[in-house]
């Protein structure tokens, strides 16, 4: 075998003019790839990357930018725009306060501010699994949930098995699952689908297709349940054990929303789009449409805001962004990874150098190390400026949530990093509401007591903190 390898290099090597052949290539190869990833006129720095990661490893960074560089969705984003016109939108209703933040929302959206009757913090898993399962028991029409992540663990089993009864009821269950998030319960919904469930996955691999890019990195983050276009679930728990700390000692800690009120309708529209989307399925979007009905104004003012690589407007980002820069007394942020970018971290060092109570709370370890790193390494001139940095110790916070002053919080399945804000399909509830408020801090101010404060100027080796931390920063745009 060897003999016949050097055989062939030793016939490559006497073609005529290889290096300048070899030398061709490689700049065709620079200039139409870079051309390509230029045009795309993204970030400068991250462009910058792109362009030295393809010349210094010509073969290994093209399939990693094949696989993980950024994308739009485009033919699909017009489907999903189509799906949106069909369903009618709701009224708008504006407040002084946060009338420019839902205007924004809004346009970025075409999801308007409307109501809700109720709504309810679940505050970790125990309290969220046992809310809707109760209200899966009680469903009479239809059933419909979108996850990441759904185990086949007992916290998975548990819920299929609730929906599986439903379906023999003759009620309407419509899941949809990441395909990467979700890959270890392929095999559990055998039951579900013959009984008259409908199971759909988001974005399965397509790695054989080699003449299309992957859809590895563009994965639904959301969390979504609708029952009987009533009852709505949204936040930031999957279906697993490792959220239900009845289960696990270590389990997240973690928020979730349970709604009631013309906001579903909202997020009944966000499934839609994204049921459609999946499965093509145009017919299902009138069909709902009449299952949705439209109820009495409620008391809370409520919007629903998405993103994804389907829009260039990053609408939670700029939803974050804009509710920190309005914010006139305090910004109290808990995220599980904190990875942000320029404008995130301009808007959070100018509320605090302006005098603002501005509060960060992380936890001390993810279950990721280089997030965990990467987020530290931020912490810096945060300090500086007076940000107030707290580490959540005793187990893996997993809530994500922002409080601006005494009414506008938002509350979903978004992280504060990179990858929620450009990469992933998301959702998040926007609130104007002084109770929904109140209960946030009152919930933040007990997770504080549970997460020591980081002060600046501690001790940190060059080699054990300073310099991994630096490291696992360059890494960013992918985290």
């Amino acid at each position: 075998m060897l003999e016949v390898l050097r055989q062939g290099w030793d016939a490559l090597a006497a073609v005529p003019n290889l290096r300048l052949y070899l030398s061709l290539g490689w700049a065709l190869y620079l200039l139409l790839l870079g051309g390509w990833i230029a045009l795309q006129k993204r970030e400068p720095v991250a462009t910058l990357s792109w362009l030295l990661g393809l010349a210094l490893l010509p073969y290994v960074g093209f399939l990693v930018y094949h696989v993980f560089g950024p994308q739009k969705i485009r033919r699909q984003r017009l489907r999903r725009a189509r799906a949106r016109g069909d369903v009618p939108p709701q009224a708008f209703v504006e407040d002084d306060e946060v009338a420019e933040l839902a205007r924004m929302a809004r346009a970025a959206t075409d999801l308007p501010m409307t109501t809700a009757s109720d709504v309810r913090l679940l505050v970790d898993g125990a309290a969220k699994y046992r809310a809707l399962l109760a209200d899966i028991a009680a469903a009479r029409d239809h059933v419909h949930l979108e996850y990441y992540i759904w185990d086949p663990d007992r916290s998975g089993v548990a819920l299929r098995d609730a929906l599986l009864e439903r379906a023999r009821a003759g009620v309407r269950v419509r899941l949809l699952l990441d395909a990467l998030g979700s890959a270890r319960a392929q095999r559990l919904f055998g039951d579900l689908v013959a009984a008259g469930g409908e199971l759909a996955w988001f974005h399965p691999t397509r790695f054989g297709r080699v003449w299309q890019r992957p859809w590895t990195n563009l994965r639904t983050h959301r969390k979504i349940v609708v029952i009987d276009g009533r009852i709505g679930y949204t936040g930031g728990m999957n279906i697993s054990d490792d959220q239900d700390e009845t289960l696990a000692a270590t389990a997240y800690r973690d928020l979730h929303l349970r709604l009631e009120g013309n906001v579903v309708r909202e997020l009944q529209q966000v499934f839609v789009e994204d049921w459609a989307y999946a499965t093509g399925q145009r017919d299902f979007i009138g069909e709902v449409t009449r299952q949705t009905p439209v109820l009495a104004r409620g008391t809370v003012r409520a919007q629903v805001i998405t993103s994804g690589p389907d829009s260039s407007w990053e609408a939670i980002h700029r939803a974050h962004v804009g509710a920190i820069h309005a914010a006139k007394r305090r910004v109290w942020l808990t995220t599980p990874y904190f990875v942000p970018g320029e404008a995130a971290v301009m808007s959070l060092t100018s509320a605090a150098l302006a005098g603002l109570d501005v509060r960060l709370l992380v936890p001390r370890m993810s279950d990721s190390r280089l997030v965990t790193l990467a987020a530290r390494s931020y912490f810096g001139p945060l300090l500086v400026a007076g940000v107030k940095i707290y580490e959540y110790g005793p187990r893996m916070l997993h809530s994500k949530s922002l409080l601006v002053d005494d009414s506008v919080v938002l509350i979903g399945s978004a992280n504060f990093d990179h990858r929620s804000f450009r990469l992933n399909f998301e959702v998040s509830m926007l609130f104007d509401d002084a109770g929904i408020a109140a209960a946030l801090a009152q919930l933040i101010e007990g997770e504080l007591a549970h997460a020591p404060r980081v002060r600046q100027g501690r001790q940190r080796g060059l080699l054990s903190a300073r310099l991994p931390e630096a490291l696992a920063r360059l890494m960013s745009p992918l985290l």
